[in-house]
């Protein structure tokens, strides 16, 4: 790391812990009465004869109690600050962190600008804000205030649906002030977590400050040398126990933003504001002069720049279809859907490290997409350019143009982040120019219009094959370098793809190391470097001690846990930085030894712990009947959804959109695919493959049945997360198949199945076994299927019977223009009759009354205001589910 970097992960420590003191207050941490008095006249703006955001004391307080397990911050050059946590030197970090609402030196004023830039305040706004009580526009104070769900709020504009004015006190839901956890994801109704007990407030925050202290202790002592290192280690920390604090909780304001995320949104705009005047060479006096100006003169001056980078060609990078790459399909979905998350990584890293900014200037960062905050210099453009060439010649060398990543960026204002009020715009226009950049980039692949002479790439492609390798085997168009431990010819892209594959199913490599030079050989490190990145996997054993050499020099410049929660309640810290973008791996269990006959004959010799290959996972919603044989079909199902209208969301879906809010919408959007969607797997549906799964969307393989109850039920838990609002749903596709089918053609079958759920209208459907339906239906399509399971058994159903049922479901499509088709109802209770009539030997009277019953019930589901049509999919369900496959 550069002495720059070190500075710039200062700067960001100082304007990231800037709101400490809010946890801190609101726990009552221990404090001496004669330090809080000296404070507050140090810290804190007085009105009137009263003290407004005592926070900011606690602030420079907490800090003080953080110190022993924070990065050296005695006896080393401390850039940009004169020392740490000195009150006395007005150029310390701890005063430029908690003087905030009082700044008076360029730093503070930095951080005190960086800290309204994220919250979009107005100038007249912030004014009030500053000179406010502590109480929220929910009526309560700054104690008992949680959270308000951002997610409930959303509103999409139509020309028959205008927005409306949404007041906090006719939102049902807050968040619960708890760490994260998949568990706590979700909001809860607010009579259950907001109450009048000051007393009971202060304790749950109190439990969030210890927990919090104890865990910043296991961040292992060696990564401590490296500030950027050691932060992106405490952001993932500070993420556990903030991600539901309110940020603002006076003058009136509507707690709906996270601490968390206005950390880290503050920390990221005031790198790039210092980043600015630094290296511009700027004045600090006279750059102080013009951010404490009541009319801020400068906030028209574009300092900032949002770089914006997405890889393009996904599903062709996944899916990439070659001869042999069925018969390892599931580890290579693995590794390929890994590797996308992978080179967002070490892309965004690059682009930080190039320019010498910390990662919390990483504001995003999830499924192939990620923004940074920079200075808008010359040189920071000149420097992206330069990245980009890099990644297109990687992309180039290994994917031969069929993947991108794509980076763009835009100069911006601190006034582009501002909220107006005449008519609301400001951010919005921001964020939307700043999607219209990143869409010409994508037009602009690899730059080769700029290119004045014939491009190497092809020659080079062409000579590179060897003729006793031929072409790779996994991907069907790189030229094979070598061939395998199966014999199989691949090119180092797969092979890199395959090893991924086999270290995730290993739950010991739970860690990933990213580094400037490879780590020693090792058969868990890549072949490939990534931009020039060196990557390997590691047990928590290594992790911690093996490296700790090249932890302090630098050299490791990411050490990742991908481990996610193995319970809905697990905290899952393990003192390393976090990534959700591991994937949850069916494996035998000893259950499984048991039945093993379920399986194909030479699919049965299986080790308990061992990986479930996909013919493994077609026959697990087989059933044994009554003569103990096996029934149902074999089929492996592949289920594939992305919320609805996203774009809409992010563009109109907020009412007054900020810096920080569009930040948390983005990572709680992710956070219900990415974190909890692979733990939801690991607890109920462990058959289930998330073969990537965040962002706004997924792709799930596994048990046919099982997915259909899968998607129901993610679609029942994605409207509670977002406390049943209405506006915010997915659509899925879900398609039955043989395991043995190409990847690239579940792929695309599974994307044209999609396709088909959105056009029913309004969307928020699923697409199953040929037929369209909305959830609701979906759900009780579902419950359907079971009834029928029941009725068979008690009405002794016979399979003739059941195929009648897809007659009259026919019919009742038909009826609105067949006149004829009518006659199912007369067809349903002349057949009930006949059926109980020859099936049992009851009386008249009995006979007569069960078969209306049967009647009833069938005609129930057909009815045009209950399933109708739909009633097909239940009974076709059914019959592949108890369909006799060994007759």
């Amino acid at each position: 790391m550069t002495q720059r970097q070190e500075a710039a992960s200062r700067m960001a420590f100082a304007a990231y812990m800037h709101d400490l003191g809010k946890l801190a207050e609101r726990a009552r941490i221990d404090v001496k009465q004669s330090d809080m008095d000296t404070h507050k006249q140090q810290y804190c703006p007085n009105f009137n004869g009263r003290w407004t955001h005592v926070h900011a004391a606690y602030t420079a307080l907490a800090l003080d109690k953080l110190e022993p397990y924070l990065p050296n911050l005695k006896g080393v050059d401390f850039a940009p600050f004169a020392n740490a946590l000195s009150r006395e030197a007005d150029n310390s970090l701890v005063n430029a962190a908690a003087r905030h609402h009082k700044p008076e030196t360029f730093l503070q004023w930095i951080i005190a600008t960086a800290d309204r830039v994220a919250s979009g305040f107005e100038r007249e706004a912030f004014d009030k804000y500053n000179q406010a009580e502590d109480k929220t526009e929910t009526g309560h104070n700054h104690y008992q205030a949680r959270q308000l769900s951002l997610l409930e709020q959303i509103q999409l504009e139509t020309e028959n649906n205008k927005k409306k004015e949404i007041s906090p006190a006719n939102l049902k839901y807050r968040m619960p002030l708890r760490p994260l956890t998949p568990a706590n994801l979700f909001p809860q109704l607010r009579e259950t977590c907001e109450g009048k007990d000051d007393k009971k407030a202060q304790a749950e925050y109190l439990t969030l400050w210890h927990g919090l202290l104890q865990d910043v202790a296991k961040i292992p002592p060696s990564h401590r040398q490296q500030w950027a290192l050691w932060l992106d280690h405490f952001d993932s920390l500070w993420q556990i126990y903030t991600h539901t604090i309110p940020a603002a909780t006076a003058g009136n304001t509507k707690p709906d933003v996270s601490l968390y995320d206005h950390s880290r949104t503050t920390a990221a705009l005031a790198v790039g504001l210092w980043r600015y005047h630094e290296e511009l060479g700027h004045n600090p006096q006279d750059v102080k002069a013009k951010l404490s100006h009541k009319e801020r003169p400068d906030w028209d001056e574009q300092k900032l720049l949002l770089i914006q980078g997405d890889f393009f060609g996904i599903q062709s990078f996944i899916f990439a279809n070659g001869g042999e790459s069925g018969k390892q399909a599931a580890k290579l979905l693995r590794g390929r859907s890994f590797y996308v998350s992978l080179l967002a990584e070490c892309a965004a890293l690059k682009i930080l490290d190039t320019l010498e900014l910390p990662p919390t200037s990483l504001v995003l960062n999830a499924a192939g997409k990620f923004l940074i905050v920079a200075a808008n210099t010359d040189n920071t453009k000149n420097k992206l350019q330069s990245v980009q060439k890099e990644m297109n010649a990687w992309f180039l060398e290994y994917t031969y143009g069929q993947s991108s990543l794509g980076v763009a960026w835009l100069p911006a204002s601190c006034n582009d982040f501002v909220v107006k009020k005449e008519d609301n715009s400001g951010f919005k226009q921001l964020m939307k120019s700043l999607f219209e950049q990143l869409e010409k980039s994508k037009l602009s692949a690899f730059a080769l219009c700029n290119t004045q002479s014939k491009s190497p790439v092809f020659e080079k492609y062409i000579n590179s094959f060897n003729n006793d390798f031929g072409v790779c085997s996994l991907n069907g168009y790189a030229p094979a370098t070598h061939k395998n431990k199966n014999g199989i010819a691949v090119c180092d892209l797969s092979a890199d793809q395959i090893k991924i594959g086999e270290c995730l199913a290993i739950r010991h490599f739970q860690r990933l190391i990213i580094s400037k030079q490879a780590l020693g050989n090792s058969d868990k490190a890549l072949k490939l470097p990534i931009f020039g990145y060196s990557l390997r996997f590691a047990g928590d054993d290594e992790s911690s001690g093996q490296f700790a050499k090249q932890a302090q020099d630098g050299s490791v410049r990411r050490l990742i846990d991908i481990s996610f929660g193995q319970k809905m309640d697990d905290i899952n810290w393990h003192g390393y930085a976090k990534r959700a973008i591991s994937s949850h791996v069916p494996v035998f269990s000893s259950q499984d030894k048991t039945i093993s006959d379920r399986y194909p004959a030479d699919e049965q010799q299986f080790a308990i712990g061992d990986i479930k290959t996909f013919n493994h996972l077609a026959c697990e919603n087989k059933t044994l009947d009554a003569q103990q044989k096996w029934r149902g079909i074999a089929a492996l199902g592949v289920l594939k959804g992305d919320v609805d209208n996203l774009g809409a969301i992010f563009q109109q879906g907020q009412d007054k959109p900020t810096f920080a809010k569009m930040a948390a919408l983005s990572r709680q959007m992710n956070a219900f695919f990415a974190v909890y969607l692979p733990t939801l797997c690991q607890t109920e549906f462990t058959n289930v493959y998330t073969v990537f799964a965040g962002g706004d969307d997924f792709f799930l393989m596994g048990p046919w049945y099982d997915l259909m109850h899968l998607a129901s039920r993610m679609q029942q838990e994605f409207s509670r997360y977002c406390a049943h609002n209405s506006e915010l749903h997915f659509s899925a596709g879900l398609i039955l198949t043989k395991a043995g089918n190409p990847i690239n053609l579940l792929a695309n079958q599974a994307e044209d199945a999609l396709e088909e759920a959105k056009h029913l209208d309004g969307k928020n459907a699923i697409y199953c076994l040929n037929q369209s339906n909305k959830w609701p239906k979906f759900s009780k399509i579902l419950e359907a299927c079971k009834d029928l399971k029941d009725y068979q058994e008690e009405y002794k159903l016979s399979t003739a019977f059941l195929y009648a049922l897809l007659q009259w479901s026919d019919m009742v499509m038909l009826e609105k223009t067949h006149p004829q088709a009518a006659l199912w109802r007369s067809q349903v209770a002349y057949r009930c009759f006949r059926h109980i009539q020859t099936q049992h030997k009851f009386d008249k009277s009995t006979t007569l009354s069960k078969s209306q019953a049967l009647a009833s019930m069938i005609g129930k589901y057909l009815h045009h205001d209950n399933l109708g049509e739909a009633y097909r999919l239940a009974v076709t369900t059914h019959l592949y589910r108890y369909r006799n496959t060994q007759a």
